[in-house]
């Protein structure tokens, strides 16, 4: 388009009606991306006059149709905002590497609607879209967007077409948005009954963002960590019978004939003497490293008052020539074939070792 021709205010700049775009990238564009269009920025301007063909959706940030704009329009149009794109010269539309975002992502109650949380409004009802981005950048929360600072941020999941903070880190800047305990409490057992998150993941996130001590939170995590096991305890039982293993004593406690007891496990075969336990403890309550915050988890502490307990048992099972197999709920989601091998391989080697002590058996 030359910039000399004359134009009046209300003459479309594009030869398509905007209703016509289906991409939601060519119906909300950035100034810098109208300019590396050849739109000027007084050109800009007159199309959002009154009675225009366009509306500013949000400083720098224009929605290429006098219509109200869609959840998707506003959801784009707000990472736009925070992304701040460099001028291009490009006159094609931006590759989606190239959308103009930054490093900024979509949290809070938008991004697990995208995620697909039932307990979640949809889109289109959210008054409000979180959006992060790095603690350094200058900008302010306006009109339907809220800014939301991070000292490092995620590595984001990519959803219809947008960058999205992982389910845990979008969880957390939901809950600490919201006053509700039912909606709190409804979230959170969501993300792990649908299999959006491990419980522990979620604590942990919770904790980084000292939200545990809320009453509204303190509560809906003790729901949270009982679906947890509940969820967890359903896989192993599917595993078992889906792969075909023996059918073990479940859920049972064990103890030496007229000694002390020596502990709970949750499935246990007592002529291979072969036991599993789910880990499904809760994290401290602590603030993690940074490592441990986005999943590059740091090792057991020993320290840990449930570590400890958890190895001493093991360790005296072991001693009495209990094979004891740690499962955790995340490898049961995500690799349940693999620890199915695992158990059945415990369970075959079982006549090559020196016989177990005799335990009695209590259900629990």
């Amino acid at each position: 388009m030359n910039q000399n021709t004359p134009l009046s205010p209300l003459s479309p700049l594009f030869p398509r009606p905007p209703q016509h775009l289906r991409d939601v990238t060519h119906r909300v564009l950035s100034a810098a991306q109208l300019r590396a269009r050849g739109v000027s920025a007084a050109q800009t301007s007159a199309q959002c006059l009154p009675g225009g063909s366009w509306q500013h959706l949000l400083p720098g940030v224009y929605l290429l149709h006098p219509e109200p704009p869609s959840g998707q329009e506003r959801l784009h149009g707000a990472l736009l905002y925070a992304g701040r794109p460099p001028v291009s010269s490009r006159r094609t539309p931006p590759e989606p590497s190239d959308a103009g975002f930054g490093e900024a992502m979509v949290t809070g109650l938008a991004a697990l609607a995208l995620y697909g949380f039932a307990a979640a409004p949809d889109l289109a009802a959210l008054h409000r879209i979180d959006v992060l981005v790095p603690r350094t950048r200058r900008l302010r929360s306006t009109r339907f967007v809220e800014v939301v600072r991070a000292a490092a941020l995620p590595a984001p999941v990519r959803l219809a077409g947008v960058p999205v903070a992982p389910v845990e880190r979008a969880l957390a800047d939901a809950v600490a948005g919201l006053g509700d305990p039912e909606d709190v409490r409804r979230l959170l057992t969501e993300a792990v009954r649908a299999g959006h998150s491990e419980p522990a993941a979620v604590v942990r996130e919770l904790s980084v963002a000292e939200l545990l001590g809320r009453p509204a939170v303190a509560g809906a995590v003790e729901a949270l960590l009982a679906e947890g096991r509940a969820a967890a305890e359903a896989r192993l039982y599917a595993m078992v019978r889906e792969h075909g293993l023996p059918e073990p004593l479940w859920n049972v406690g064990l103890r030496l004939p007229g000694g002390p007891e020596l502990g709970g496990v949750d499935a246990y075969w007592p002529d291979q003497a072969v036991a599993v336990e789910l880990d499904t403890r809760a994290p401290r309550f602590g603030a993690p490293d940074e490592g441990r915050r986005y999943g590059n988890r740091a090792p057991a502490d020993p320290e840990e008052p449930q570590w400890s307990a958890y190895a001493a048992k093991r360790d005296h099972l072991e001693r009495l020539g209990v094979t004891v197999v740690h499962l955790t709920p995340r490898k049961l989601r995500e690799a349940m074939d693999q620890q199915a091998t695992v158990v059945r391989t415990a369970l075959m080697a079982a006549d090559d070792r020196e016989p177990a002590a005799y335990l009695v058996v209590l259900p629990r």
